[in-house]
């Protein structure tokens, strides 16, 4: 039993699955758009909110070094996505790359994962839109029904109907073509990297040298257990992490490193790419590297235009503005913000329907989910599902307390692939490989590491849901994903191999 859970399919074989004419995407991608593609979806809330976060409780000044922290953690995991994504290019992202390498049950487990990531990041995300909006509508005298507007918070029953109307409108579309979901996020990117700009040429005008002293505050010690923060790491070593000082620089690390979810998002892209050899690798580590870029120059000069002790945690960037006499700014940076988030919240929509439609196309899955659309050569089944679940799920419930689930989703599959590409190499050295990850095992390596010491981070409770929902995960593989398999079904004869 065991061989038949841990069975790969050859690239080869995957390759050729992506040529059958009623399950094959169209390739219309080129490497600009899906740089674009990981612009819009990275930069997002985290820039917007998460700066004045770590800065005030745990960096400082010194939160441009938990950025550069988290990129680099980032970085090790996108040069291993980069040569997976053209090596293998084929929807499904982390799920195909498992698929290749580790085995079946493996590519269920993280396919599974990925589905819960992108569901409720879309849906947070659409809810924090909601949110954005509403507060632009009230500055003009719109006000929304309570019953019609944000849950976060709310103790009465009612449904966020911007929410659940934005997810809805990004549904249809993604239903209609990639080109067009590129050519929209390519004007909102637009907007947003314009807004973020803005932060940086106006704020540097504004720094006053004395905010950078001290630039990494003296350490603060959190006593043992005072804190639910990052238990694991209580449980482990004894100790909870330290607000400021070099410590609380890892501490930020692992907070704004949820401002960088999202790159991942653009190896689903694969087969919808031109030429994914080239122009995978490219999207990937470019998008990366403008996002990290723009976070740190934001980072510095937020911090150096009001002292760190005095940032907002809600709207660090709008509110420092309003502190120095430019109130016009704030509402420039909330209107950039609501126009941004609808970027993110589409291309992580994007993704879940590509994993699912891999996933449907392998028979684990489905297969009724893995047709495209005659015309639009879209997976417009799973797309129209899952669209309509997740305005429902953005509708009725306040998702704080499951946002964390997104990240150590995303962690998991940074792990799962940065494994993969160790195993892939040995067993599949023939492979062409168009990029490669450099210093391999190390950097793999490395990126485990990075991302394990970020997962001991996160709430106990986020590993209690994220155990739970796995668990959900392996009873529908075995009640169905097993036996459903195309990959079990070629091996016993009962159905042909692509040719």
């Amino acid at each position: 039993m065991s061989s038949t859970l841990f069975r790969t399919k050859k690239v080869e074989q995957s390759i050729l699955d992506t040529e059958e004419p009623e399950h094959a995407l169209k390739k219309s991608l080129s490497a600009l758009d899906l740089t674009v593609f990981g612009v819009g979806v990275i930069i997002g809330t985290g820039i917007f909110v998460l700066t004045g976060t770590v800065a005030k409780n745990n960096a400082g000044p010194a939160t441009a070094l938990a950025f550069v922290a988290a990129g680099v953690a980032c970085a090790l995991a996108a040069l291993c996505y980069a040569e997976f994504a053209s090596t293998v290019p084929v929807a499904g992202s982390a799920y195909t790359f498992s698929y290749a390498s580790l085995g079946e049950l493996p590519a269920w487990i993280i396919g599974w994962d990925l589905v819960l990531e992108f569901a409720l990041g879309t849906a947070v995300v659409a809810v924090g839109w909601s949110g954005y909006i509403q507060s632009l509508m009230d500055n003009a005298g719109w006000n929304m029904p309570v019953a019609l507007g944000s849950r976060e918070g709310a103790d009465t029953f009612g449904f966020d109907i911007l929410a659940a109307a934005l997810v809805l409108v990004l549904t249809a579309i993604l239903v209609v073509g990639m080109k067009l979901s590129a050519r929209i996020t390519s004007i909102v990117v637009a907007i947003k990297v314009t807004v973020v700009l803005v932060v940086i040429i106006a704020g540097a005008f504004l720094i006053k040298g004395d905010n950078y002293d001290p630039f990494i505050p003296k350490e603060q010690p959190v006593e043992a257990g005072a804190s639910l923060d990052s238990p694991l790491i209580q449980l482990m070593f004894g100790w909870a992490p330290s607000n400021f000082g070099v410590m609380g620089i890892f501490t930020a690390a692992s907070v704004v490193f949820f401002a960088f979810i999202g790159f991942d998002v653009v190896a689903t892209a694969a087969e919808e790419t031109k030429n994914p050899q080239r122009d995978m690798p490219r999207g990937i580590l470019g998008s990366l590297v403008i996002c990290t870029t723009l976070y740190v120059l934001v980072s510095i000069v937020v911090t150096g235009m009001q002292n760190y002790t005095e940032l907002s945690v809600d709207a660090p960037l709008a509110d420092a503005f309003k502190a120095t006499g430019h109130p016009w700014y704030a509402g420039f940076i909330s209107f950039g913000a609501a126009v941004g988030l609808t970027t993110v919240c589409m291309i992580l929509l994007l993704g879940q329907t590509r994993v699912f439609f891999a996933m449907s196309r392998d028979g684990l899955l489905p297969r009724f989910f893995s047709r495209v659309h005659p015309r639009f050569k879209t997976p417009h089944r799973p797309t129209i599902l899952l669209g309509v679940l997740i305005a429902v799920l953005a509708g009725f419930t306040p998702l704080t307390e499951l946002a964390a689930l997104v990240n150590i989703g995303t962690l998991f599959a940074f792990v799962v692939v940065a494994i993969g590409v160790i195993i892939l190499r040995k067993s599949r050295p023939d492979l062409p490989r168009s990029f490669r990850t450099p210093w391999v095992p190390v950097i793999p390596i490395l990126s485990v590491c990075a991302s394990l010491w970020l997962m001991i981070n996160l709430p106990a409770e986020t590993w209690v849901r994220f155990a739970i929902w796995m668990a959900a995960g392996f009873l529908v593989y075995f009640l169905y994903g097993r036996t459903h398999s195309r990959l079990a079904r070629r091996e016993e004869g009962e159905e042909q191999p692509s040719v």
